[in-house]
């Protein structure tokens, strides 16, 4: 929602700030090279190939690089840089177990409860399976490593026990989930109650007045563009 360059520098330094803060920093690396190929792909397309930009900087064969898509591709870069950074902060801080008590505790649905904590669960545990299946089909024969074109002949062997392994998985929680009376009408106890001190509230009020804000310029910034 916030373009230009205040926003993501903004985020940006907060995040650093708070990974200092937490020991999590080194940490991050896996969560900024996962956006390498986005950002490339950023860059090229809108320093070579913007839309009515008129201010070239430089030519490559029949390409143009204008400045004007290469502040586009920066900003759009600090943009992913931000929202990636910030998440790998997320995950890296916060206990999931007690992220999803405390919203259970706070009324979210067990359902939305389970939807949330499947999708942020997704993917590590598809990379630990990954890691699985790769040193089973070694200690079996096949090579899974040397060539590129030995590596793409192994993928076949490594999709489809992933596949399954991740349809036995879901069936497996599902009878489990039932036998534990997920489907049951009446609401959970809570057994442990995380400490939330008044600065907490203030500060989530404070961000989520924030968010509203940002939000609303944002959209009568659309409604005032001529």
């Amino acid at each position: 929602m916030v373009r230009g360059w205040t926003g993501p520098l903004i985020v940006l330094a907060l995040v650093l700030v708070i990974a200092l803060a937490t020991g999590v920093i080194r940490r991050l690396l896996p969560f900024l090279l996962a956006t390498l190929p986005l950002v490339i792909s950023i860059m090229l397309i809108n320093t070579f190939l913007y839309t009515g930009a008129t201010d070239p900087i430089g030519t490559i064969g029949p390409f143009t690089a204008t400045m004007t898509g290469l502040t586009v591709a920066l900003q759009a870069t600090l943009r992913v840089m931000a929202f990636a950074l910030a998440i790998g902060v997320f995950v890296q801080t916060t206990d999931l177990d007690d992220l999803l008590s405390d919203l259970e505790r706070r009324g979210l649905g067990r359902r939305a409860e389970f939807v949330l904590g499947s999708a942020i669960r997704m993917v590590p545990r598809m990379i630990e399976r990954a890691a699985e299946i790769v040193d089973a089909q070694r200690a079996r024969g096949i090579d899974t490593q040397g060539r590129p074109w030995r590596r793409v002949r192994g993928l076949l062997p490594l999709a489809g026990p992933m596949i399954t392994s991740a349809l036995n998985e879901v069936e497996e929680r599902t009878m489990a989930l039932e036998a534990r009376g997920f489907s049951a009408p009446a609401r959970r106890t809570t057994i442990r109650r995380l400490p939330d001190s008044a600065t907490q509230r203030v500060l989530r009020w404070l961000l989520l007045a924030l968010i509203v804000a940002i939000i609303a310029g944002t959209v009568a910034g659309w409604i005032n563009v001529p």
